[in-house]
């Protein structure tokens, strides 16, 4: 059997899919924080990006990826969030009122409701919430911390490490603004019932009245969550948030920043460019063929690939730079070939930027091809391989 590699096929949408797509040479907006993207979360669209794959320090910003540990036990009957949860000495001593960081102010041996521990965690930003969460659903910090990769990975975070579940810093502990922006929106997609915590704007515990943290929830911009982070001057602010107008929802997120006012400011901006300057185009309805992959050894030599659900991206009004598009898979796709099996992804950029992702699946079944069949589509693939390989062999 040939080791297959990966293959592409490259779509020109101008010609492709009769679309002017109207990305700008630039992309329109300048931003004083070093990490930053803005992202729509409907269409995928990556809008605005600068430096968004370089490691930042999470601080408290972690406590989105806690949640969503937490979101998944709930939604998966593991939790309620009438259960109860007891506070250790290790979560009191370390996130509560003696380690003087932000804190739910829970007390020593006491306990408390699921529900309560979230709030403290999303708005108040409680270390101690976070810690007595982690142990209560995995029995330790450490084995909570584990799953946290573990989830990461399975969201399909490549680059992120988790080291702790409440944002102290680590060499273990480093995430880029791509992929915190990747969790929340998931967390916004998958978890509705679970997400408002994230907006609501203050939380009393102990007798002790706390505001939100997040600054977009008060700028009148449609803001309805998620975090903040900042550890010292030298660690940068940082934010990720999402707003909605007019049925549209955007995700930013920063790391960098010199200030509390310049992460607000400078996400706020960034938002509001996002709303007022972009507007939707369709590429592709749901189940439409986007192009072929080839199949090895069945019934016919390739199968049309499609997406579940249509494939839009959000574009720059009045501008006409086409974008480029392709299909990348691992390929030939070995038959017999089951439909709506899922086969690479559609990636569309506009330069050397990717605005979007999307998962692609074949729009019928191949069956596995005779004998003869088989054999034509080995000898051919163990040609091709060999060119491939003494054409990556020349220098």
């Amino acid at each position: 059997m040939p080791k297959f590699p990966v293959r592409c096929l490259i779509l020109a949408f101008i010609a492709w899919a009769g679309l002017w797509a109207g990305f700008a040479c630039a992309q329109g907006f300048q931003t004083s924080v070093p990490s930053a993207i803005l992202i729509d979360a409907g269409t995928n669209t990556v809008l605005f990006e600068k430096g968004a794959d370089d490691f930042a320090k999470p601080a408290s910003t972690v406590k989105i990826l806690t949640a969503e540990l937490i979101f998944q036990a709930l939604a998966e009957g593991k939790l309620k969030l009438d259960d109860e949860f007891t506070v250790s000495e290790h979560a009191w001593r370390t996130g509560g009122a003696p380690a003087g960081g932000s804190a739910m102010f829970l007390a020593l041996n006491s306990r408390a409701r699921v529900e309560d521990l979230v709030r403290g965690l999303v708005i108040q930003s409680g270390n101690d919430a976070a810690i007595t969460l982690a142990e209560g659903l995995a029995g330790s910090e450490e084995s909570f911390v584990t799953r946290m990769n573990k989830r990461a990975s399975e969201l399909g975070l490549v680059k992120s490490r988790f080291g702790n579940p409440w944002g102290m810093d680590g060499p273990d502990q480093k995430v880029t603004a791509r992929e915190m922006a990747k969790i929340a929106a998931h967390i916004i997609k998958t978890y509705p019932q679970y997400y408002g915590y994230f907006g609501e704007k203050e939380f009393t515990w102990n007798k002790i009245r706390q505001q939100n943290r997040n600054p977009l929830l008060t700028m009148s911009i449609g803001a309805d969550g998620l975090k903040t982070g900042n550890i010292d001057k030298e660690s940068g602010y940082g934010l990720v948030g999402s707003a909605t107008q007019d049925g549209r929802r955007l995700i930013v997120a920063i790391y960098g920043a010199k200030s509390a006012k310049e992460r607000a400011e400078e996400a706020r901006k960034l938002l509001q460019w996002g709303f007022r300057n972009f507007e939707e185009k369709e590429l592709f309805k749901a189940g439409e063929p986007i192009g072929p992959a080839q199949v090895y050894g069945g019934t016919q030599g390739s199968v049309e690939l499609t997406a579940k659900e249509d494939i839009k991206v959000l574009l720059p009004r009045g501008a006409n730079e086409r974008l480029m598009g392709k299909i990348v898979y691992e390929g030939p796709v070995l038959a017999p070939v089951e439909a709506g099996a899922a086969i690479g992804h559609l990636e569309i950029k506009r330069g050397n930027a990717v605005v979007l992702e999307q998962p692609l699946q074949t729009a019928e079944a191949v069956e596995q091809g005779s004998l003869p069949r088989r054999a034509f589509d080995a000898i051919y693939e163990s040609a091709a391989a060999a060119i491939h390989q003494k054409l990556s062999g020349k220098k």
